[in-house]
């Protein structure tokens, strides 16, 4: 299988329950809930993504022929030392084409192996990290896994609705945006109010990291 990459590099994961630990982003190109095109974004499910995942050219980006030849670029950014070896699979939507052979070619080199979703592909067996962040829209797949972390608010999409599912944790991250000052005091309030939900902070963004 060809994996097609938008970028590879090392960076602080931002978000969620593992935010401060290093790893190895890959940012697979292609998503079903968008092209990543700005003229089709207000057509689409997900119309309040903000990433760049069109196309095979940022930094450590391309077509990778195998899983093997992947795993080399992945260990290759990260640049030195055997132990806490962490790559992060996110998008676009990773599952599109994240698969066994290449989850195995990354355990072999010692990573453990997360992966960020919509949640609307079912996720392969062996992987160490599911993140899950549900779009308004979009019907739910992958109902269990390690964080649910939510994008809030998302328009009669209410967080109740996913409390009772399989998660270890559950998150809200206030939506980016023009509204992402009301959006935050929103999302701060919802967490006090229901002790389930954590906080998520992009840290990624206050400290200027990709």
């Amino acid at each position: 299988m060809t994996y097609t990459l938008k970028e590879i590099y090392a960076t602080l994961q931002g978000e969620g329950v593992q935010a401060g630990r290093a790893a190895v982003f890959c940012r697979f190109a292609g998503c079903n809930l968008w092209n990543g095109l700005e003229g089709s974004r207000a057509a689409a499910i997900c119309d309040f993504c903000d990433t760049d995942f069109v196309g095979a050219d940022g930094p450590g980006g391309g077509k990778f022929t195998d899983a093997e030849a992947l795993a080399r670029a992945v260990e290759a950014q990260w640049g030195g030392g055997l132990r806490d070896r962490l790559v992060v699979c996110t998008g676009g939507e990773p599952l599109l084409q994240l698969d066994a052979a290449l989850i195995a070619a990354f355990h072999a080199r010692g990573f453990k192996v997360a992966v960020e979703t919509n949640g609307t592909l079912d996720a392969p067996e062996d992987l160490d990290w599911i993140c899950v962040s549900p779009k308004v829209g979009a019907e739910l797949v992958q109902k269990t896994g390690h964080e649910l972390k939510l994008v809030y608010p998302q328009a009669d999409f209410p967080p109740e609705q996913f409390e009772g599912l399989g998660f270890d944790h559950f998150l809200l991250q206030p939506m980016d945006g023009p509204a992402l000052q009301e959006n935050t005091h929103k999302t701060i309030r919802y967490c006090m109010d229901h002790p389930q939900w954590r906080f998520s902070l992009q840290t990624h963004k206050v400290l200027g990291l990709p």
